[in-house]
């Protein structure tokens, strides 16, 4: 019986490319020069992920056989006792992520075909559009249409407020606070309506369109909202509520046939249960490291295919290119795929990070190498530490004009 080929180490990589705290772990066996790489990324809690990497899973894993995925991973997390939470399950996903990128390398194969093969030939991606006017946002969207993408998310700022998905950046001057924005939730649900009617008449109906309301609204003007842009076929509304506040997509569910996607804040796949099996949600936006990696990822998107929810994987420029590959890899070999959200890769991330997917025809296309496909080049890494800064990467405060604390 062959010998088992084993962990020897684990190594936290960080490294900031375009001022972006990325998080990505190495794991090294005993097969000389075999290694594999895995996306471990929470920007806003980086430092906390790498040492729960280095303190508790690198001793924790050394010596295991690195084809026991399954096995490592429910070892994993259940070693801490208390489960679950972003940087646990980001700390477990760098670790989930590289031992299948090892286990598609022993099998000389793109990892896509250990999942099953393909489904389809290459991914289609949406991207980020926004802009200050709706027509810096129309201008935006349709420079994407001419670079071949057809599915765009429309973000456009309200005047005089810190929007989300916009670079507007507006300070609450009261609160003589640089880091806060300033915010009000019925100036902005009074204005996307008209965005959409602005976009669906100046672009037609061939470009799917997407907004993400990123939970800052109360509920209720939610649900008014989702009706509102019911005439205006968006391809999805994201996030519309908070996860504290799910039960109020039965209320949506019942007034409006807008499609809705949810679950980039869930850290827990039980988090998705209730949703997917209601059939209240349309899209699943799992954020693939904040729930332990592809592992868990593949259980859940399985269980959204018998209930005809269709994945919508978070891809955001916080997720590292090692990230984006995993993403990339599942969507291909899954055959409830919806749309996969993607941050173009820029030159100082692609140098960071060879082997980063293409991106051409509004798509991501693998390179078929073994594995993941994607590598990190440690020496570049190094080049791109992480920013200074007093809070080390939070997300500023969000505050309405009273001073009152809103939800990123």
């Amino acid at each position: 019986m062959a010998k088992p080929v084993t962990i020897t180490d684990v190594k936290t990589i960080l490294t900031a490319p375009n001022d972006i705290r990325l998080v990505v772990v190495k794991v090294y066996t005993s097969e000389p020069g075999l290694c594999g790489v895995g996306c471990a990324t929470f920007t806003q809690r980086a430092l906390a992920v790498a040492t729960a990497i280095d303190k508790y899973l690198r001793p924790f894993v050394m010596g295991r056989d690195v084809d026991r995925i399954e096995d490592i991973f429910q070892a994993c997390n259940l070693s801490g006792y208390w489960r679950s939470g972003p940087v646990l399950n980001n700390a477990l996903s760098g670790v989930d992520q590289a031992l299948w990128d090892i286990k598609a390398k022993r099998a000389g194969m793109p990892l896509y075909q250990l999942f099953g093969g393909k489904c389809r030939e290459a991914v289609p991606v949406y991207v980020h559009a926004s802009g200050e006017s709706f027509a810096q946002v129309e201008e935006a969207a349709r420079a994407y249409m001419e670079q071949g993408f057809r599915y765009v998310r429309c973000q456009a700022a309200v005047p005089g407020y810190s929007t989300y998905g916009n670079r507007s950046m507006n300070s609450f001057a009261a609160l003589n606070l640089s880091q806060t924005r300033t915010w009000e939730p019925t100036p902005y649900v009074t204005m996307v309506p008209d965005l959409f009617a602005h976009l669906r008449g100046a672009l037609g109906a061939g470009v799917e369109l997407l907004h993400d309301v990123h939970e800052r609204i109360p509920a209720i003007q939610g649900v008014w909202l989702a009706k509102a842009l019911e005439e205006y076929r968006l391809f999805f509304l994201e996030d519309l509520f908070a996860p504290e506040d799910v039960d109020y997509f039965r209320m949506v569910r019942q007034q409006t046939a807008t499609p809705l996607a949810m679950g980039e804040l869930f850290v827990n796949q039980a988090e998705y249960v209730p949703l997917i099996r209601e059939r209240l949600i349309d899209f699943i936006r799992v954020h693939i490291s904040d729930i332990g990696g592809l592992t868990p990822a593949r259980k859940l998107a399985a269980f959204c295919e018998y209930m005809g929810i269709r994945t919508a994987f978070h891809g955001p420029g916080d997720v590292s290119p090692v990230g984006h590959a995993a993403n990339m890899h599942l969507d291909l070999a899954i055959p409830n795929f919806g749309i996969q959200e993607l941050s173009l890769f820029r030159d100082e991330t692609r140098e960071v990070f060879p082997g980063c997917p293409e991106v051409r025809d509004g798509c991501m296309w693998a390179n078929d190498e073994p594995g993941l496909g994607i590598d990190v080049d440690e020496r570049r890494a190094a080049m791109y530490p992480y920013p200074d800064h007093p809070t080390n990467g939070c997300w500023p405060e969000i505050r309405g004009l009273d001073g009152t604390i809103f939800r990123p």
